[in-house]
């Protein structure tokens, strides 16, 4: 699996919120079909500071029909990547964007007659966002609820448009804003979206057995909890999406992992990485760096995206050996009965292993 970065011109910037900015990027027709995305899907920029490349993802926001490719990027505090977007980027200027990633999605068909949930808090509506104008303009006997999160009004992102979709759609899509900092006229409608809160939904407001998909797309817990409200409900585990750049347990993991390897003698395995018919072997301790670092650190340039475990980009196949992650938020059950693992949590378990990032 070939890494495809490229260049983009920015084509536009617009203001979203105080700390938020979408970006618009012109595809030149030769890339176009490289730049074919699904609702849901997200780019990865990468740019070179201090000499060490850094890489960060952000989700599209624009539906696969819109005629653009847009990016939502909220800034955060000491975050290089979405100051620099934030504070400096400027029409005409050139960012490195790797081809759409993602399996953030369900496919929509014009026969279908579903009702889809929709949880996002802060910045994580954009890909959900994609997704709401899909179904929407692709399944007309679908339905729509969302579920949103923020500090206040002033906070929404996208906040004109999703009105603006609500008053199109009346019939067919509902919001519903819980606002953390400001007083609304419901308690439902106050403070953070829990597990408790989302129950409520499901007792009171969405009906569990008319649900096809539900995605998630926001902090840990909130996704974590309303997996589990869902699942709770009878809802097939299959059918809750969700999606993060963050993980405070994939960092919990590398820390103890960290700690683990000082206190023990490590047990060493020959790890072979294959990409692009090439072959390149290493020699990696079980409880050392995960085989993607190691790699990376040998020369490979390798595939990847967030390295928490959430995004899936680093996916490659196990052909001999065993291998153990130490989370997985992003592969399917199938994809894991497949030999499938995420080369940023994996560790060898093995004296030899060998893994393929050709595999399909």
């Amino acid at each position: 699996m070939a890494i495809n970065f490229h260049k983009l011109a920015v084509k536009q910037i617009k203001r979203e919120t105080a700390d938020c900015v979408s970006v618009v990027l012109d595809v030149p027709a030769e890339l176009e079909s490289e730049f074919k995305f699904k609702h849901g899907q997200h780019l990865t920029f990468k740019d070179i500071k201090d000499n060490e490349e850094i890489r960060r993802s952000y989700s599209i926001c624009s539906c696969p029909t819109d005629g653009e490719l847009r990016v939502a990027v909220k800034k955060i505090t000491d975050g290089y990547f979405s100051s620099y977007i934030n504070d400096e980027l400027k029409v005409g200027d050139v960012l490195d964007v790797m081809t759409p990633q993602g399996n953030f999605y369900t496919e929509v068909h014009v026969d279908n007659k579903k009702t889809y949930v929709g949880i996002a808090a802060g910045s994580g509506i954009t890909p959900i966002l994609s997704i709401i104008k899909t179904v929407l303009t692709q399944e007309p006997e679908s339905q729509f609820v969302l579920i949103y999160g923020n500090k206040n009004k002033g906070s929404i992102i996208f906040k004109e448009e999703i009105e603006a979709l609500k008053n199109k759609y009346m019939q067919r899509f509902s919001v519903y804003n819980i606002l953390s900092r400001e007083t609304a006229d419901a308690e439902i409608l106050s403070g953070r979206i829990t597990k408790e809160k989302i129950e409520y939904f499901i007792q009171n407001i969405i009906d569990p057995k008319q649900v096809g998909e539900v995605f998630l797309c926001g902090p840990e817990d909130m996704i974590l909890g309303g997996r589990d409200a869902f699942v709770e409900a009878g809802l097939e585990i299959q059918n809750v999406h969700f999606e993060l750049f963050f993980s405070a347990s994939a960092e919990a993991k590398k820390a103890e992992r960290q700690n683990a390897v000082k206190e023990s003698d490590d047990t060493m395995s020959k790890v072979t990485v294959k990409l692009d018919a090439t072959s390149l072997q290493i020699d990696l301790g079980y409880h050392g760096d995960t085989i993607l670092d190691a790699a990376l650190q040998n020369g490979a340039d390798l595939p990847y995206a967030c390295k928490g475990g959430v995004c899936a980009t680093c996916k490659c196949k196990v052909l001999e050996g065993e291998v153990e992650m130490d989370i997985n938020y992003s592969l399917e059950p199938d994809e894991i009965a497949a030999g499938f693992v995420l080369s940023c949590q994996a560790h060898p378990r093995s004296a030899n292993v060998v893994v393929d990032f050709d595999a399909k």
